[in-house]
């Protein structure tokens, strides 16, 4: 069993390294430009929206509750559609700042949960691909398949999520090199 202290190094560094590769796919790489569409006339569904005064939040449509889903009424919203889920945030210019900090925060809670399971699974002075195989694949379980869920329950497009798994792989595979890297011997 490895000490969790022993492994702050490779947490840290992981965190820092796949904070750093996450900023090259989106900058320079720009596969996930098309993820995003414009909505089609947004200057007049802005200024509908405006007036309803929606608070930060996540909004589903046609909204009802369990009980009444299936009923004729709410059936028919959901035939006339448009369907789907609608996130507000508060009105001010996006604050990269506060998203890429809350990105950093996640890679390292994600380092620290691949830490102590390979700590507890991989003995000190293991060999490089020992420690690589378990920590490549806690990792991968954090980055890789949470955006499943997405594509699953909020309706996601599958390219979407499949580049994000992609993504997810590239992480985990940094961070399993970097524990491998780092390992206590």
């Amino acid at each position: 069993m490895v000490p969790l202290a022993s492994l702050l190094l490779p947490i840290l560094i992981a965190a820092v390294i796949v904070f750093v590769a996450s900023s090259l796919i989106h900058m320079v790489l720009k596969y996930h430009a098309s993820d995003y569409r414009q909505l089609p006339e947004e200057d007049q569904l802005l200024a509908a929206l405006r007036p309803a005064g929606l608070t930060p939040g996540l909004y589903h449509f046609p909204f009802c509750t369990h009980k009444d889903m299936n009923t004729p009424a709410v059936q028919e919203k959901y035939k006339q559609g448009p369907v789907g889920f609608l996130t507000i945030y508060p009105s001010a210019p996006p604050n990269m700042g506060k998203f890429l900090g809350l990105w950093f925060a996640y890679c390292l809670l994600i380092g620290l949960f691949v830490a102590y399971i390979t700590g507890r699974t991989v003995i000190p002075g293991a060999h490089y691909p020992a420690v690589f195989r378990v920590a490549g694949t806690v990792a991968f379980m954090s980055y890789g398949l949470a955006p499943l869920v997405n594509g699953i329950w909020k309706g996601q497009p599958w390219s979407m999520v499949f580049k994000e798994a992609f993504d997810g792989l590239i992480y985990a595979l940094l961070t399993a090199g970097t524990f491998g890297w780092l390992w206590p011997r």
